[in-house]
């Protein structure tokens, strides 16, 4: 189940990030006719944003590259994108593709078009660039989630053997090792890909001398050199500490501030480093990252411990409940101001996907309290018995028998010479135990689930930023909106009801990149033999032009379907179910200049 439940969140989160820096405005205005030649062209975002070695193409009205300046800011305003043109533009409408990185690390990019004197007769193709690669995405959010999954299991097993004192350390040995060299392998990844993420280009391009350079002299960039640098002084201090029994305060200060500069890593290149408060998001994200590695990773020691560890004394579970108990509270006071700063607004929980998201996680969480609820209950059941064991025993040493009963969970019975009741007490804990057990095994399976969803938020664009971008009057993010037309169909047939969802993008003049999706009577995905799309514009008598669309494995597509000219045009879908069974429909769309 806790595979499965993974695996699942990871192929639905392996889309590409929704950035979180949203257009505000742009000078001179998308789809503006000037009366003479802009110097610039300025874009404004809701956050800082950073620059790249393309960040700026400018096609002319024939669709050739214009030589402009070199892309900066505005004076005093890191949240700005500006690029000069050159004198004498011809008249005619251009096209301003672009591409940034928003000051969280995630990038972004749109295009926009303004016409000088008068429009062109046909609008020029409006291609903001590759959004994103999906090999390179794929791989770069594969890392992120590796390296939110380690971090927990790495901090947490470290927390739960200095602060907890199991006796048996063996079992946690491995996840020590496994946490720390997947996120080791998992930075290196990230700082490899970086660049290519940025650019939207292949992981071919990783290697390349400049790109690493700037991935060297970035934020992003260096805040993952500094994690590097942070476990090789980890990796340092647990061969130094190794095979001790208690630590001293010096080394669990180290560590403790080994794992607040790991937490910061993250804190400095996401969500926090970017809007409003900046320093007090700051530190909530660091104690936010640090309490869930506390709480999940712990668990996972805690499993592993009652598993295979030869025995594990009552009181290192008692010491783990009031760690989890203030991790709790730390998560859900960190928690709340974070939603506040993300949301900004009661109707962008469900009004946005960041804001369902959220409730997803929310549901989650009350799930992994009560979990915690039940293994509570559990511990607190477990130290009852221990202590009445150890009250046994000690009236078994007053009578004679030199022989003490440890206390630990699932110990071996009370020695006796046949009269004590002692032997029937063990019983009762290994009860505690496997109930301990399964109480918490579902605690970590509830909280990967949680630690998922919450790196999926990392990569979704935050409610506030969403509804400021929504408020102004460009369009939002930049890009020209894609035209979604979905179409019913009814073939006749038990279950050949269903609804086909054609997304044209941009929706615009020119080339469109288009996708099918074919909805069953149960609303799931369904898997259809043949779809065939057609346009047509009755009122010039052109078409029907074929959009020639392949199966892409779950959905149909075509990247090259061209639209000529604005108007109101027929789409005609034909959606065959089987080897006998075809139905067409069709809808009016309207495609713009």
């Amino acid at each position: 189940m806790l595979l499965g439940s993974l695996l699942v969140l990871l192929v639905l989160g392996a889309g590409p990030a929704s950035a979180h820096a949203a257009l505000k405005g742009t000078d001179p205005a998308d789809g503006s006719v000037l009366k003479s030649a802009p110097r610039s062209v300025t874009l404004t975002f809701t956050e800082s944003v950073g620059l790249l070695d393309d960040s700026f193409r400018v096609l002319d009205p024939d669709n050739r590259r214009v030589r402009i300046g070199e892309a900066g800011h505005e004076p005093g305003g890191s949240d700005t994108a500006r690029v000069t043109l050159p004198k004498g533009l011809a008249q005619g409408t251009y096209v301003v593709a672009w591409r940034v990185v928003s000051a969280d690390s995630h990038p972004v990019s749109g295009a926009l078009t303004f016409s000088i004197g008068k429009a062109s007769p046909t609008a020029a193709v409006a291609d903001a660039g590759p959004v994103e690669d999906p090999a390179t995405g794929s791989l770069y959010n594969i890392g992120r989630y590796l390296a939110y999954l380690a971090a927990a299991l790495l901090i947490g097993t470290a927390a739960f053997i200095a602060l907890c004192r199991p006796s048996d350390r063996t079992p946690l040995r491995r996840p020590l090792v496994v946490g720390w060299w997947t996120l080791v392998g998992s930075t290196i990844a990230l700082l490899v890909l970086r660049a290519p993420y940025e650019a939207g280009t292949g992981p071919g391009t990783a290697f390349d001398s400049e790109a690493l350079s700037r991935t060297f002299t970035g934020r992003p960039g260096l805040a993952l050199l500094a994690r590097l640098a942070l476990l090789a002084v980890a990796a340092v201090l647990a061969v130094r500490l190794r095979g001790r029994e208690t630590f001293s305060r010096p080394a669990l200060a180290a560590g403790t501030a080994l794992a607040v500069g790991l937490a910061l890593t993250w804190a400095a290149a996401e969500h926090a480093s970017a809007g409003i408060q900046v320093p007090v998001a700051m530190a909530s994200s660091v104690l936010h990252l640090l309490a869930m590695a506390l709480w999940l990773g712990g668990l996972t020691a805690l499993l592993l411990s009652l598993y295979r560890a030869s025995s594990l004394p009552t009181a290192t579970v008692t010491r783990f409940s009031r760690l989890a108990f203030v991790s709790v509270t730390v998560l859900v006071v960190t928690g709340v101001y974070q939603s506040w700063r993300g949301l900004g607004s009661w109707s962008a929980l469900t009004g946005t996907t960041y804001g369902r998201l959220l409730v997803a996680k929310l549901f989650a969480v009350v799930l992994l309290l009560m979990a915690a609820g039940i293994s509570r209950r559990w511990t607190a059941a477990m130290a009852t018995a221990g202590a009445d064991m150890e009250r046994a025993a000690e009236t078994v040493v007053r009578e004679g028998v030199r022989e003490r009963v440890p206390q630990t969970v699932g110990g071996p019975a009370l020695p006796s010479s046949g009269e004590s009741d002692g032997p029937a007490q063990a019983p009762a804990s290994d009860a505690h135990r496997r109930g301990l057990r399964r109480s918490v095994l579902a605690e970590v399976a509830i909280g990967v689930v949680v630690l998922v969803i919450t790196t999926i938020l990392s990569g979704t664009l935050p409610g506030r930023a969403a509804a400021e971008a929504a408020a102004q009057p460009a369009t939002q993010a930049g890009l020209p909106a894609a035209s979604v037309t979905t179409i019913p169909f009814d073939v006749g047939t038990p279950n050949g009801k269903g609804k086909a969802q054609i997304t044209l993008d941009p929706g615009r003049v020119g080339d469109n990149g288009v996708q099918v999706v074919v909805f069953g009577p149960d609303g799931g995905i369904s898997t259809v033999p043949e779809v065939r799309l057609s346009l047509t514009l009755p009122a010039q008598k052109i078409g029907p032009l074929d959009a020639r669309l392949t199966d892409r494995g779950g959905y149909w597509a075509s990247d090259d379907l061209t639209v000529p000219i604005a108007g109101t045009w027929e789409m005609k879908i034909t959606v065959r179910v089987s080897e006998l069974d075809q139905v067409s429909a069709t809808k009016s769309v309207r495609i713009v200049g």
